[in-house]
């Protein structure tokens, strides 16, 4: 009796000790497996965090290329602001001598029309007849002596004006004949300003071709000049 009872009180203990082998078997198997279900889920979430990095790397790329174009667009800005100060200043200077010169015209414009409006006044001192070849603007020797003598006598007596009226002949289109009386007098008037003769005091004219039948057609190509007294 005594060897059957320690067999059947050996096999329950033999029976656990082979359940307990197994079951730590399997326990380490499973352990196992979880941690290589693990270690590939923490790749993966590695794998998303390196595309995570690099995409907030690509996002700080653009943001640095746009600060960095914003701060080219404020120092174009800037510029444009510095050049339309100077425009502004340069206009404002331009306006100020326009303003300028507008008075000084306005008060020249109304001593020629004083002047101009006394043109036929009695007090007329001399009277020069300056002729041009045909279709000419040129002065010659002639006119040019004659003209350095006005000048002396207009640089003389400071209350002494000049009248000058550009004529042509009929010849030709009276368009043409009007602008060639207009040249022959500019070539008069910037003769005698070139000797010092102050703009103001030279009235001026063109009148185009002279319809004088009695005048020869050489003598209508002239610039009559009369230097007159200054009415006040």
């Amino acid at each position: 009796m005594k060897p059957i009872y320690r067999i059947g009180v050996l096999l329950p203990a033999v029976l656990i000790l082979a359940s307990g082998c197994a079951t730590k078997g399997w326990v380490r198997e499973t352990l196992d497996k979880k941690e290589a279900e693990i270690d590939q889920r923490v790749a993966v979430v590695g794998q998303r965090v390196d595309t995570v990095g690099q995409r907030v790397d690509t996002v700080d790329g653009r943001v640095t290329q746009e600060s960095e174009r914003i701060q080219g667009v404020g120092s174009r800005v800037n510029t444009l602001e510095t050049s339309v100060t100077e425009v502004s200043e340069a206009a404002r200077g331009a306006k100020e001598a326009s303003n300028a010169a507008l008075a000084k015209s306005d008060d020249v414009d109304r001593r020629v029309t004083r002047l101009w409006t006394s043109r036929h006044s009695p007090r007329l001192v001399d009277t020069v007849q300056l002729l041009f070849g045909f279709d000419r603007a040129d002065l010659d020797d002639k006119a040019q002596t004659a003209l350095a003598n006005l000048a002396k006598d207009l640089q003389t007596n400071p209350n002494l004006i000049v009248e000058l009226t550009g004529y042509t002949d009929t010849r030709g289109p009276r368009e043409y004949n009007y602008q060639l009386s207009q040249r022959r007098v500019e070539s008069v008037r910037r003769f005698l300003v070139e000797r010092g003769v102050q703009l103001s005091r030279i009235l001026s004219v063109g009148l185009g071709p002279l319809a004088d039948s009695s005048a020869p057609e050489p003598q209508k190509r002239r610039v009559t000049a009369k230097l007159m007294l200054e009415q006040d």
